[in-house]
């Protein structure tokens, strides 16, 4: 069963072929991406890379976590899952009835 790693304090020249082929070292890559700004294109400075099992995801771990890839200390540990962006959470929609923003106060007719 593959597993997920988050690849953190990734310089911005980092790409996905870098991840892939270094974490190929410590087994088989399934899929290295680094996370791009869809706006400017530019790198987020984080990526994931899928090994092909636990024991490999591991291995990775222990042989990349705090070490050097081109210039920058790398943070490597297991990927959370991913938080759904619906229910809970507070008040992200609908909140607040205020309605009208501007007009308290004046004359609407």
């Amino acid at each position: 069963m593959p597993s997920k790693l988050y690849v953190g304090n990734l310089a911005y020249s980092v790409t996905n072929a870098d991840l892939e082929q270094l974490f190929s070292q410590a087994g088989q890559v399934q899929s290295a991406a680094v996370i791009m700004d869809k706006f400017s294109g530019q790198s987020k400075g984080f990526g994931f890379v899928e090994m092909a099992n636990a024991d490999e995801a591991s291995k990775a771990i222990a042989q990349f976590n705090e070490s050097e890839l081109k210039g920058r200390n790398i943070k490597v540990n297991e990927a959370k899952p991913r938080e759904s962006s619906f229910g809970g959470g507070g008040n992200r929609s609908g909140g607040g009835g205020g309605g009208g923003g501007g007009d308290r106060g004046r004359n609407r007719w």
